[in-house]
């Protein structure tokens, strides 16, 4: 299964969870008379919004390349990263507000049942984590991961609610907005995690060469085709799920141009079948000193 099949897969995946929480969280927030679960539904449904862009974004990133678009698609996918730290802003100031709001009006504390809600809810969140996480590893999609550090906000924010309406179960009356000020912890959370989102993606957009694991894995195999004496520059940046190599080599200053030609044609096709997660592969040919 290619990488792109993978993302687009675990983006399924994480829209059917979410939506199924979300509806589980709203009904045992209302019920339940728990604020900090509401918020955390509140939550989850922009998350719904927000996995379906991440799959709407990884389907047009996986188009081929055409005359306008030269290098393909790829860039979609750092700009839906942007809209969904755009959606996680949104769905913290919502939650914020509203927990201000509860705070300053009296309200009943929460029923002792929507711990056992939030128990399985925790550990669905996290799994989820794991899971989408692994996938976005695997398709090296940073949308993905996104997506997976969402599952992980929701997974804090639960616990943040569990351990409020723990405090208002037990300290009784006067500590009835205690999950209230769990969920204003929780609004914190998700701006720092939105940060964190937000900067690997920027750094694709801006082209920042944050790849020197790939960057010694294209130097080693260059070496050992037949004519390359080093590599000089090796310059990386992504495109979606794809990297493109800017790669300057040293091959023998005496050799004729049809020679240097063909080593840094055996060189690419070597690449490329060695390192499928490469897209285009430049190369300049340097003569020896």
């Amino acid at each position: 299964m290619s990488a792109e099949q993978v993302a687009i897969r675990t983006s399924y995946f994480s829209i059917a969870g979410n939506a199924t929480l979300a509806i589980i969280k709203a009904l045992a927030g209302y019920f339940g008379n728990s604020f900090a679960l509401i918020a955390d539904a509140i939550e989850s449904t922009t998350d719904v919004f927000s996995s379906t862009l991440v799959l709407l974004g990884l389907k047009y990133a996986t188009r081929p390349a055409d005359e306008n678009h030269p290098y393909g698609h790829g860039r979609i996918e750092p700009l839906v990263t942007f809209v969904v730290v755009g959606f996680l802003i949104t769905s913290a100031t919502v939650i914020a507000y509203e927990a201000v709001q509860n705070i300053m009006t009296p309200h009943k504390s929460p029923k002792a049942w929507t711990l056992i809600v939030l128990g399985a809810i925790i550990l669905w969140k996290e799994l989820s984590y794991q899971i989408v996480v692994r996938k976005a590893k695997e398709s090296g999609s940073s949308s993905l991961k996104a997506d997976a550090w969402h599952h992980r906000s929701d997974a804090i924010t639960s616990i943040a609610a569990f351990i409020g309406i723990t405090i208002a179960l037990i300290g009784g009356e006067g500590y009835e907005t205690a999950d209230d000020w769990a969920a204003l912890f929780a609004v914190g959370f998700i701006l720092y995690n939105s940060y964190l989102i937000f900067r690997p993606a920027l750094g694709e957009i801006l082209d920042e060469d944050r790849y020197s694991e790939l960057n010694h894995s294209v130097r080693v195999i260059s070496v050992t085709v037949d004519g390359v004496k080093d590599t000089e520059k090796c310059y990386i940046r992504k495109v979606g799920l794809k990297y493109h190599i800017d790669l300057h080599i040293i091959v023998d200053g005496s050799l004729t141009v049809r020679r240097g030609h063909e080593i840094a044609h055996l060189l690419k096709e070597t690449l490329k079948e060695k390192l499928p997660q490469l897209a285009n592969v430049h190369i300049h040919v340097e003569p020896d000193s």
